[in-house]
């Protein structure tokens, strides 16, 4: 008998998008295989803590993302490195479920930003997805957009504002250099958390007001307007992007609300209705993206396709939202490529990814 992959889904967590990291988490413990894959869930509670969950989805399955709720257990749990391979997910009962690989399932800061996957990597157990640096650089936008522009990839313009530095922003100025309306959002958070358009000097100082409360450094953006076109990537050295998808929102812009709590907050056109050479392009952008993070695993990498056939790099995000009806499987499943053999391929990736760093050598013989 073949012995099964043991996959660790760690979900929930510090952030904001907490919920949705539930409802991601929900869609994958359903996919997977169960003759191939024996699941260890591990709930992050809103203040941090770690809890080894039920082996079963059924506290997961609210009808409401705002009903879904994370049970607790009593027993906490802890990563212990050890010395050699086999590192344990370990229960102060003594507990201590071995884990081949871990999906990381956790949008937004503490958990798409690098410090799990930093952790994981200190403790030598194999994780789905982007690395630390990837991770990091990813959630920073201003870092992600630094780079995208290093590697010559369009753009739109930004002005990075820090919070001792806010005072010294004026509207006029700001309007000088990246034009009215402009997006304003906080530099780290995802699923469109904090973000506010702009079109007066008031709505500015009630933007700065929002995004300063999610975090310390905020992002003031060049509005495009244009098509909101979307690609996955798949792969680690040589990465692969599915056919495009589009999405089309349907208020003033596709904010939290209109993701999650609201089924008519955008329209979903997958693949999208493009030419031959913009489907390629995007395609070809969409991993020099990837490339330019040093990303591996997975990313969904956001577009704006203008009226006068501009194309610009919004951003990239290293754990894209998971259910079955998101934009990064869905593109792939019109790719050819189904969920659940989306996420054997992505255990996949990870191991072979874990096989790799083991032939790196870590010590260095003195005099040799």
């Amino acid at each position: 008998m073949v012995k099964k992959v043991r996959v660790g889904i760690v979900f929930g967590g510090r952030s904001i998008e907490h919920e949705v990291s539930i409802l991601s988490a929900r869609s994958i413990i359903e996919a997977l295989d169960k003759d191939k894959y024996e699941l260890v869930l591990i709930g992050i509670d809103k203040e941090g803590g770690w809890h080894l969950q039920e082996d079963s989805a059924a506290h997961l399955l609210g009808k409401e993302l705002k009903q879904i709720t994370q049970h607790k257990d009593k027993e906490p749990l802890s990563i212990v490195p050890q010395r050699s391979e086999g590192t344990l997910v370990h229960a102060s009962s003594g507990k201590s479920p071995a884990i081949d690989v871990v999906f990381p399932v956790l949008h937004g800061p503490y958990g798409e930003d690098g410090t799990i996957q930093g952790l994981l990597k200190m403790a030598r157990i194999p994780f789905i997805g982007a690395g630390v640096l990837a991770s990091a650089a990813g959630m920073d936008k201003e870092i992600m957009k630094r780079l995208f522009k290093e590697a010559g990839l369009p753009t739109a313009r930004f002005i990075t504002v820090r919070r001792h530095k806010r005072d010294c922003y004026c509207f006029k100025d700001v309007v000088s250099q990246v034009g009215l309306p402009f997006f304003v959002k906080p530099a780290n958070a995802g699923s469109s958390v904090g973000v506010s358009k702009v079109k007066t000097e008031e709505d500015f100082l009630k933007a700065m007001n929002e995004a300063f409360s999610y975090d310390h450094k905020i992002l003031i953006e060049e509005y495009i307007v244009g098509r909101e076109i979307e690609c996955s990537v798949l792969g680690n050295e040589d990465p692969m992007a599915s056919l495009p998808g589009e999405l089309i929102p349907q208020h003033e812009f596709y904010s939290y609300e209109a993701k999650y709590l609201d089924e008519q907050g955008a329209q979903f056109v997958i693949p999208a209705r493009l030419e031959t050479h913009w489907q390629h392009q995007i395609q070809e952008l969409a991993i020099r993206a990837f490339q330019a993070i040093c990303c591996e695993g997975m990313a969904r990498v956001d577009f704006f396709l203008t009226p006068d056939g501009k194309l610009f790099v919004n951003e990239i995000n290293t754990i894209p939202g998971f259910t079955k009806i998101s934009m990064y499987p869905k593109m792939w499943e019109v790719s050819g490529l189904p969920y659940g053999e989306l996420l054997d391929r992505l255990i996949q990736l990870a191991l072979e990814r874990d096989n790799q760093d083991k032939q790196v050598q870590t010590s260095h013989q003195i005099g040799s």
